[in-house]
């Protein structure tokens, strides 16, 4: 980075944040692309309903055994080295996929899986990375709005992986599909080297804790909690943007017409709500205290919808679109929440504590609904979500005491500046 990184002012946090937006959407286009292909793949792969699950849910278990790997990576040599070898590495390997791993090449079940597994835990590179990025060029009064930006482009990379991969799967087969995000991966890449270095403040990352680091995340309680209860509230945002469809199909007789509706207005209402919070904790709101409104909200809407599941299908279709709404609304708040509470020089290893707890929630929800399916019916398993948005209320941390503001925290470069009086110690 050297002398050519002094030339980028405060105003180039907002290039910096452009560019975590598109490497966290490039990775939510596969990630969310590549499930909706599920038709095409198992006809293509010749795969069993059940193989299908187990090889799909490979992505989200890719993620969950390495994000926290990936944060202590982040903290340890900053956020782009990480980013690079992430996004470089990912793109690398779907183009291997591409030309190897695809029906055409007769690749089975194994050799699929294996490499969703490793997509998924090279991809996830990006969560801790990318945020590490915006904690250490905004300031606490901006630092809300900007990751509930970069959180917004899950959704919005998502809906361009669900829009692209399955037509191309089905058109032109797997090799073009893979060649998406491969692509989407390596701009992302190019973009990481261009455009994001470090803040002015400081001449490289920090080796150790700033002076609010403290303790390890990881050994933390408090943090602890916050993830935990991230976890429980991400069930009902699989159990909604998972098995809609099939409820629809199964209960209703509706087609994925209908079911694609409710879910992208969950997806893109969810998306509005992660900015509109960002921005109203920004300007003073508690983030603890919304992220158990929002649990409490959402638990109620789940439990709605167990209610109404019998209802005109209007009714059951608003009522599961309301859920998954507020089911995707929380977590912009909450991944700044936890990087705050950890201090910039640690944020990568909380936010990969964070990605950790979601995507293991979310690699076991999509299991564990067709348990409880094959033992109750749709109403308990909508309950259950209901139970766990609620539980989520009590679990999360309270209210922090404010503290005195701190100097470093007036510029853009408070994160950064942060760590490096930490150094000068």
């Amino acid at each position: 980075m050297g002398e050519g990184t002094r030339r980028y002012g405060p105003r180039h946090r907002w290039v910096v944040l452009a560019v975590g937006v598109g490497a966290q959407g490039s990775f939510a286009a596969m990630f969310s692309g590549i499930p909706v292909t599920g038709i095409a793949m198992r006809t293509g792969y010749h795969l069993s309903t059940g193989a299908l699950g187990a090889v799909l849910a490979c992505l989200g278990l890719g993620v969950a055994v390495s994000d926290i790997a990936w944060g202590l990576l982040t903290d340890r040599f900053g956020d782009r080295r990480v980013l690079l070898i992430g996004l470089t590495s990912t793109g690398v390997l779907m183009a291997v996929m591409a030309t190897a791993v695809t029906p055409a090449d007769g690749a089975g079940a194994v050799a699929l899986g294996a490499g969703l597994l490793l997509a998924g835990a090279l991809g996830g590179s990006v969560n801790g990375a990318s945020g590490r990025a915006i904690m250490t060029w905004f300031a606490e009064g901006e630092r809300g709005l900007a990751m509930s930006v970069r959180q917004t482009a899950i959704p919005a990379g998502g809906a361009v992986g669900v829009a692209l991969l399955p037509w191309l799967a089905g058109t032109y087969g797997f090799r073009a599909a893979y060649s998406v995000p491969a692509t989407m991966c390596l701009l992302a890449a190019a973009a990481t080297w261009r455009w994001l270095h470090e803040p002015p403040a400081a001449p490289g990352p920090a080796r150790d804790g700033g002076p609010r680091a403290g303790r390890s995340p990881l050994l933390r309680w408090d943090v602890w909690r916050l993830a935990l209860a991230g976890a429980l509230l991400t069930v009902p945002q699989f159990a909604v943007l998972s098995f809609t469809a099939i409820f629809l199909h199964d209960v209703k007789g509706e087609g994925a017409a209908l079911a694609g509706a409710t879910v992208l207005i969950a997806q893109v209402g969810g998306g509005v709500a992660r900015i509109w919070t960002g921005r109203r904790t920004d300007r003073g709101g508690d983030r603890r205290g919304y992220l158990r409104g929002i649990g409490v909200l959402s638990g109620v809407a789940m439990a709605g919808a167990a209610v109404l599941t019998g209802a005109p299908t209007p009714v059951t279709v608003a009522a599961l679109a309301v859920a998954g709404l507020l089911a995707n609304s929380w977590h912009g708040v909450a991944y700044t929440e936890i990087a705050a509470m950890s201090g910039a020089s640690r944020a990568g290893t909380a936010l990969g504590l964070l990605g950790t707890t979601l995507f293991g929630a979310g690699f076991l929800t999509p299991l564990l609904v067709p348990v409880v399916l094959a033992a109750s019916n749709w109403e308990t398993v909508y309950a259950l979500a209901a139970a766990a948005s609620l539980l989520a209320v009590p679990l999360a941390p309270g209210r922090r005491t404010p503290a005195a503001p701190r100097p470093e925290e007036s510029t853009p470069e408070s994160g950064r500046a942060e760590m490096t009086a930490g150094q000068a110690r």
